[in-house]
């Protein structure tokens, strides 16, 4: 099921999945994908959660406004408040790569909306930032995002109906599911140059600090664990054969959480939602 809702006076498409009456399972994509990435898990989690999964701010149908500021974390998580507020309750909250991000900052500044957090390779600001001032294969690794940051990456990413893109999931994947069918919708959801310039602008307006391999690291300021601590139940699943991000890039998170627990696929990548979608929605059906 799908409808658009107003957050903040801003229009955001939603897909659901189950009975309303359920408890809500808040599901965030990443980048570069939209709500429909969620429907393999949503699928197999719908008998026992209400799956509440929305085109991110500059994806999809969702509010998409061009200046790289309106990206900042603080609207991001803005409009997560805004949702649950909406659904007028507590929700479990699942994120994934740079929804893991917009998970991570609303469960620091909001706990009293988050009943408990899963997080599928994605990284919290504090062990992902030290990795790419310590780490030489994690900054190697991340070099992609200066890429990124630069004007006009947009219009390279659609060249070619979006070769780029496509390829990206071929990387380390196997690519059954991304069916015909399949290409089609995310083709639909990226539209065009301007229509990826949004979910590209999640990169630009970050404060990640991320050198150029071989550049002298710079020094910056300390960030401050008490305002970054993870005060809610925490699950994180991790697909040990993902190449953007490496163990170090979470190495310590469980000093930054009050209950935390991690659970290992050695044989899954990035994408594990797409690719062990019924051991993935086991994990989470126990813990949670």
């Amino acid at each position: 099921m799908s409808q658009f809702v107003e957050l903040n006076g801003n229009r955001f498409f939603l897909q659901t999945w189950g009975k309303a009456s359920n408890p809500i399972l808040l599901m965030l994509h990443g980048f570069p994908e939209y709500s429909g990435a969620w429907e393999e898990l949503a699928e197999r989690l719908k008998h026992r959660f209400y799956c509440v999964a929305p085109d991110q701010r500059g994806y999809g149908q969702s509010y998409s406004p061009p200046q790289i500021s309106a990206y900042q974390m603080r609207h991001l998580v803005g409009d997560l408040e805004a949702l649950i507020n909406y659904l007028a309750e507590p929700v479990f909250v699942l994120g994934h790569d740079w929804g893991a991000a917009a998970a991570y900052g609303l469960t620091m500044s909001h706990p009293e909306l988050v009943k408990k957090l899963v997080i599928m390779n994605g990284v919290h600001p504090i062990p992902f930032q030290k990795a790419l001032l310590e780490d030489a294969q994690q900054i190697m690794a991340s070099q992609y995002i200066l890429w990124l940051r630069q004007e006009g990456s947009e219009n390279i990413l659609a060249e070619d109906n979006f070769a780029r893109l496509k390829a990206l999931f071929a990387k380390d994947i196997e690519m059954n599911w991304f069916n015909l069918e399949r290409v089609d919708r995310y083709i639909g959801a990226w539209k065009d140059a301007a229509g990826l310039r949004g979910m590209i602008n999640w990169y630009r307006a970050t404060g990640l600090y991320v050198p150029k391999v071989g550049e002298d690291i710079q020094p910056i300021p300390r960030m401050d664990t008490r305002d970054m601590r993870i005060k809610v139940p925490h699950l994180l699943i991790w697909g040990m054969k993902d190449t953007a991000l490496l163990p170090k890039s979470y190495r310590g998170i469980e000093k930054l959480s009050d209950d935390f627990k991690m659970l290992e696929i050695d044989d899954g990548s990035h994408w594990l939602h797409h690719e062990k979608p019924d051991q993935v929605a086991a994990m989470i059906n126990e813990w949670l």
